[in-house]
């Protein structure tokens, strides 16, 4: 005989539930395969290609634990095995508590996330981009330039002394010493939409510590990037404490339904 009453009730909230998780983890995992097999990502500007793979690791990690937890919840709601419910309760608490360590770390350190994001970026402009070598990152940054209405790290003049412009300038030490007569180039991507013909191309060659030409864009990637999260903060928050409550409600049902398939058997 089946739980029925207000288990019953609580049995088709558990299966809903259960089906939400397994559209979010399995949507964490597509993501994260997503994010490992294309390099032309815009998130790997963020951080060192290392770390950069250990968080799409441990994120899908969190992915296939959400998709397992809620096979086990709807197989332990189904067949009212205390089990398979005690595996989902276990399972769901791991990734609550992980989520929670995440987010209350990175809000300890968001000056420090600031440092890291910016000292990533600048490589990329300094470093790797424009390289043979270094194809997908030159993609990869050309598109955040586009999409976010940015130009270099901090601004067009990080241009100035990357290896972009190796064909173009002196050494580093002549640039400082005649950068009245230096010139060096910025990416295509720097450029504003709609420009006219040329105007892009004209624009683009900028004379060291000059003035910006307004055809480009003025404000550098990491302000930009630091401007999006900050204008989305309250949907972000919200979607995160909203998985949260969600998990912490499954947590309770998935206690009470354990109560009472233990209740009825000791009744049986």
């Amino acid at each position: 005989m089946g739980l029925n009453g207000c288990c019953s009730c609580v049995k088709y909230l558990m299966v809903l539930i259960n089906i939400l998780f397994w559209i979010i983890g399995l949507t964490l995992v597509v993501t994260a395969v997503w994010m490992l097999t294309d390099p032309t990502f815009i998130l790997s500007m963020t951080q060192s290609y290392q770390h950069y793979q250990i968080a799409l690791y441990v994120l899908l990690g969190i992915g296939i634990l959400i998709t397992l937890g809620a096979f086990f919840g709807c197989w332990g709601v189904c067949r009212e095995s205390q089990c398979f419910l005690v595996s989902f309760f276990c399972v769901i608490l791991v990734v609550m508590v992980a989520q929670i360590a995440a987010g209350a770390w990175a809000f300890h350190n968001q000056d420090k996330l600031d440092d890291i994001v910016r000292a990533a970026v600048k490589s990329t402009v300094q470093q790797e981009y424009g390289q043979s070598t270094m194809s997908s990152q030159t993609v990869t940054f050309d598109a955040l330039q586009k999409n976010l209405q940015c130009c270099g790290a901090d601004g067009p003049g990080d241009w100035a002394t990357s290896r972009f412009n190796n064909v173009d300038r002196t050494n580093i030490v002549e640039i400082a010493v005649s950068s009245m007569n230096v010139f060096y180039n910025i990416p295509e991507s720097c450029c504003k939409e709609n420009l006219k013909d040329n105007e892009c191309e004209l624009s683009r060659r900028l004379k060291f510590g000059g003035p910006l030409n307004q055809a480009i864009y003025q404000t550098g990637c990491v302000d930009k990037m630091i401007e999006f999260v900050t204008e989305n903060w309250v949907p972000i928050f919200a979607v995160t404490v909203s998985v949260i409550l969600l998990e912490l409600l499954s947590l309770t049902f998935a206690l009470s339904l354990c109560c009472a398939v233990r209740n009825k058997h000791y009744k049986a």
